[in-house]
């Protein structure tokens, strides 16, 4: 069986795949940040060492930034010159997604095979060769094994990492699941001949993974999970409030009848039985009125579905 048809029998894992799209896998953007921020700080001096042991010549690798991104973003264009790899992971067939662009993966091959170090290395111009994706295999390799970490917080990764992609071809056929993520992007090599490594992960699998241990049983859990996902952001989304005044009911034969500039009367209680509505539902049945230069709709009371149905028949 397929890593995605596992997923479509896995009830769970495909609800939070689909909240994951919608909302992200927490209610605030900065525990995200924080997030990343640890890890990507754990990471760098466990990347340093090891690439000083396999490296000649020692390169600096030092962390440029971190953001909050969709996952859409992470796919390079047909004639990109990076080379690219996914780590899955049993929480996510893209649980980490690495990628190196023309710069850096060229100073990488030029400091490997001995290249010196005072003269400066062009960027690739073409499409990277076999030699030069074994080396970006390895340099993955090395993140993906500081990323994933050990004990009860390590992520599950697939190790060791599979083949990049690279090239129009690969590229092309790259199918990407968007989704809230976060991008760490970090510096290898210095000065203007310096390039980058970023490293892309959904916000879901690095809150499971990196987040605070939770040692409550699994069912409470999960359900205080699920209200901090949606709590803040749908708490946060924003909807458009209509107040509606309401006229009065007239026979279909007279509305058929009415006329540019014609005047319509307002009942008795029209100005005390304004209703605000979310979306085409009533939430509130209000006053409208003035207060100086402005309208103002004053909340009396929420919306009562039963007893509005009550008013109607009443009325009829």
């Amino acid at each position: 069986m397929t890593e995605m048809a596992a997923e479509a029998h896995n009830p769970e894992m495909m609800r939070k795949l689909i909240v994951e799209r919608l909302v992200g896998a927490t209610s605030d953007p900065r525990h995200v940040s924080e997030a990343a921020r640890a890890l990507a700080t754990r990471v760098l001096p466990l990347v340093s060492e090891t690439l000083a042991d396999v490296l000649p010549t020692l390169l600096t690798v030092d962390l440029a930034d971190i953001d909050i991104v969709r996952l859409a973003d992470l796919k390079p264009e047909p004639e990109s010159f990076d080379a690219l790899a996914v780590v899955p992971a049993p929480t996510s067939r893209d649980a980490l997604t690495l990628r190196l662009d023309p710069q850096a993966l060229s100073l990488l091959v030029s400091t490997f095979f001995g290249g010196d170090p005072d003269i400066a290395v062009p960027p690739l111009t073409r499409v990277p060769s076999r030699i030069e994706l074994d080396v970006a295999t390895m340099v993955f390799d090395v993140f993906a094994q500081a990323i994933n970490g050990t004990g009860p917080r390590a992520m599950g990764l697939r190790l060791p990492v599979g083949r990049p992609l690279a090239g129009p071809r690969d590229f092309k056929r790259f199918i990407v699941r968007d989704g809230p993520g976060v991008c760490v992007t970090f510096t290898i090599g210095a000065g203007e001949e310096g390039g980058r490594l970023t490293a892309w992960m959904p916000q879901r699998v690095l809150m499971e993974s990196r987040g605070p241990i939770n040692t409550r049983a699994p069912d409470r859990r999960s359900a205080a999970e699920w209200r901090q996902r949606f709590g803040g952001e749908v708490l946060r989304s924003k909807v458009e409030l209509t107040a509606t005044v309401p006229l009065t009911k007239v026979p279909l034969g007279a509305l058929a009848e009415l006329r540019e500039g014609q005047v319509l009367e307002l009942g008795a209680n029209a100005q005390g039985e304004t209703r605000l509505t979310v979306r085409g539902r009533p939430v509130f049945i209000c006053e409208f009125g003035k207060l100086g230069q402005n309208y103002t709709v004053r909340v009396k009371q929420p919306f009562d579905a039963r007893q509005d149905v009550l008013n109607g028949l009443l009325a009829g």
